[in-house]
C-alpha cells in the first residue's frame, strides 16, 4: 500500500491522466441521465407504452441500486479497476441493445442491463477519486467531476432533442458506443493498482434477497392504482412479500461472513444520516429529471431541445456549487454546509410548485437552477464526510452504500411520482391528454418533490457536527497512475 501526497490536481499533474479517465467514465452515466428524458415523447410515439414509460427510469435505477452494494464489496476485495471496466462493458452492451429495441418492454429490459453497468461505473469513479486524493483535494476534484455533469446537462438534452426532432431517438443510446470504448481504453492505459489478493466469500443470498425486496416494493408503488387497486389483494401481497424479503435480507446480513451491506454501515450515525440524505437527493433529482421535460412539452408544446435546456439548469447549478463546496466544509464543517444546501433546495422546489399552474420555461429553469445549487452543497459534502470517516478497505462499501441509497431514492421516487401522475392520467389515452391535465399531474409531482426536500432537511439536522479534518492530511490508497 502506498501513500498519496499532494502532487497537483489538474490534467497535467501526475494523477491527471487518471482524473481524465474518471471524467470520461462519469460522462457515460451523466449523459444518460439527461438524454433519455427529452426523448420520451418520441419513444412513446414510435413504439407506444406511455403508461409504462416511468419504467425506463425505474428499471434502470433499480438495476443500478441493487448492484451497487455488490460491486462496492467486490471492489474492496479485488480492486476498483476490474469492477469499473466490467461496468463499462455491461453499459456498452445495454446501450447497443437499447438502440435496436422494438417495443417498450424490450427497451425497459435492455435499460436494466444499462443500469447494471452504471451500478459499477459511477460508484467506482467516485471511490477511486477518494482513494487517490486527500480530503482537501477531493473538493477540487469534485469540481472536475461535477463539470462533467455540467457539460452533460447541456449536451445530453440537446442531443436528445436533436435525435428526437429528426425522428431517430435510437441515437441517444448508440452514441454511448464510442464513449464506452474511449473510457475503457483510458482506464486500462492510465489506472493501475496493487491489490493483495485474498480469499473472500461473496454474499449472494443477501444480494438476491435485496433485489427481490426492492423489485417488489417498486413494482407495487408504480403499478398501484393502475394495474390493480391500492387495497387489492395483489397490491397487499406484493408489498408484504417485498417487506418479508427485506426482513430476510437483514437477517442474512447479520450472519453473513462478508455481508454485501455490513451492519456497521447503519450503526454509525454519520453513515446512516448521510445515506438518508442521499436517498432524498436521489428522489428529488429523478422527480425533476423525469417530469420537467414532459411538463414543458405537454403544457406549452415546447420543443424537446428547449425543454431539455430548461432541465439542464438543474445540472448546471449542481456542479457550480459542488466545485465550491470544499471552501465551505473546510471552514464551517460538513453539516452546516449541507444545511445551506438543503435550504436552497427547498426554496427552489417551492418556487417550482408555486409557478407550475402558470407554466413558463424561464421560471422552471430558474427554479431548477436553485435546486441544483442546493443539491451541490448537499450531495458532495455528505458523501465526502462518509468517505473521510473510513480507511481504504471500507471506502468502497461506504461509497457504495451512499450511492446505493441515492439510487434507491431515485428508483422509489420515480415509482411514487409515477403513481401520483398516473392517478391523474388514469383512463386517458396518451394522445388525448390535455395540457391542463399535464399541468395538474406535473404540479402534483412537484409537490411530492417538495415534500421529499423537506423530509431531507430532517436528515441533515440529524448529522453529527464534524469538521472536515486537516486540509493537509493524506489518504491511504492502493492506486497509482502512469503518465501516457
Amino acid at each position: 500500500m502506498t501513500t498519496t501526497t499532494s502532487a497537483g490536481i489538474g490534467f497535467r499533474s501526475q494523477r491527471g491522466p487518471i482524473l481524465i479517465a474518471l471524467m470520461l467514465a462519469t460522462g457515460l452515466v451523466a449523459i444518460d441521465s439527461t438524454i433519455v428524458a427529452t426523448a420520451v415523447p418520441s419513444i412513446v410515439h414510435d413504439i407506444g407504452g406511455f403508461s409504462a414509460f416511468p419504467w425506463l427510469f425505474s428499471a434502470y435505477l433499480l438495476a443500478q441500486a441493487v448492484s451497487v452494494p455488490v460491486y462496492a464489496k467486490l471492489s474492496d476485495m479485488i480492486g476498483r479497476k476490474p469492477i469499473v471496466l466490467g461496468g463499462i462493458g455491461l453499459f456498452l452492451l445495454g446501450s447497443i441493445l437499447c438502440g435496436v429495441a422494438w417495443s417498450m418492454p424490450a427497451l425497459i429490459a435492455f435499460r436494466v442491463l444499462q443500469g447494471l453497468g452504471a451500478g459499477a461505473v459511477q460508484p467506482m469513479a467516485i471511490t477511486i477519486a477518494g482513494d487517490i486524493y486527500t480530503i482537501a483535494e477531493r473538493a477540487k476534484v469534485q469540481g472536475y467531476l461535477a463539470s462533467v455533469w455540467a457539460i452533460s446537462a447541456v449536451v445530453g438534452p440537446t442531443l436528445g432533442g436533436v435525435f428526437s426532432s429528426f425522428g431517430f431517438w435510437r441515437g441517444i443510446f448508440l452514441i454511448n458506443i464510442p464513449l464506452c470504448l474511449l473510457a475503457g481504453w483510458m482506464l486500462i492505459r492510465t489506472f493501475h493498482e496493487d491489490v493483495q489478493r485474498t480469499k473472500h466469500r461473496v454474499d449472494y443470498p443477501g444480494a438476491v434477497l435485496l433485489t427481490v425486496a426492492l423489485s417488489l416494493i417498486i413494482l407495487g408503488a408504480l403499478q398501484g392504482g393502475q394495474a390493480w387497486a391500492w387495497n387489492s389483494s395483489i397490491s397487499i401481497a406484493v408489498f408484504a412479500i417485498g417487506a418479508a424479503a427485506f426482513a430476510a435480507f437483514l437477517l442474512v446480513e447479520r450472519r453473513a461472513a462478508e455481508p454485501v451491506l455490513p451492519p456497521w454501515v447503519v450503526s454509525r450515525r454519520l453513515l446512516t444520516t448521510t445515506a438518508l440524505i442521499a436517498f432524498g437527493v436521489g428522489a428529488i433529482v429523478l422527480g425533476l429529471t423525469s417530469y420537467v421535460p414532459t411538463f414543458l412539452e405537454g403544457a406549452l408544446s415546447t420543443s424537446p431541445i428547449l425543454a431539455g435546456l430548461a432541465l439542464a439548469a438543474l445540472t448546471l447549478g449542481w456542479p457550480i456549487s459542488a466545485s465550491q463546496a470544499g471552501r465551505f466544509y473546510l471552514r464551517i464543517g460538513f453539516r452546516r454546509t449541507a444545511l445551506i444546501g438543503i435550504s436552497l433546495t427547498v426554496l427552489g422546489a417551492a418556487a417550482l410548485v408555486l409557478t407550475a399552474p402558470r407554466p413558463s420555461v424561464l421560471l422552471v429553469a430558474i427554479s431548477c437552477f436553485i435546486v441544483g445549487l442546493g443539491l451541490g452543497l448537499v450531495a458532495t459534502p455528505t458523501l465526502i464526510a462518509a468517505q473521510a470517516s473510513v480507511e481504504w478497505n471500507e471506502r468502497g462499501v461506504v461509497t457504495g452504500a451512499n450511492l446505493f441509497a441515492r439510487s434507491v431514492g431515485s428508483a422509489l421516487g420515480v415509482a411514487v411520482f409515477g403513481a401520483v401522475a398516473n392517478a391523474i392520467y388514469a383512463g386517458k389515452p396518451y394522445g388525448s391528454i390535455s395540457p391542463d391535465t399535464i399541468i395538474s399531474a406535473s404540479t402534483a409531482v412537484f409537490v411530492a418533490v417538495l415534500i421529499s426536500a423537506v423530509l431531507t432537511v430532517i436528515a441533515v439536522f440529524a448529522m453529527p457536527i464534524s469538521k472536515s479534518g486537516p486540509a493537509t492530511s493524506t489518504t491511504q490508497t492502493q492506486a497509482r497512475g502512469t503518465t501516457p
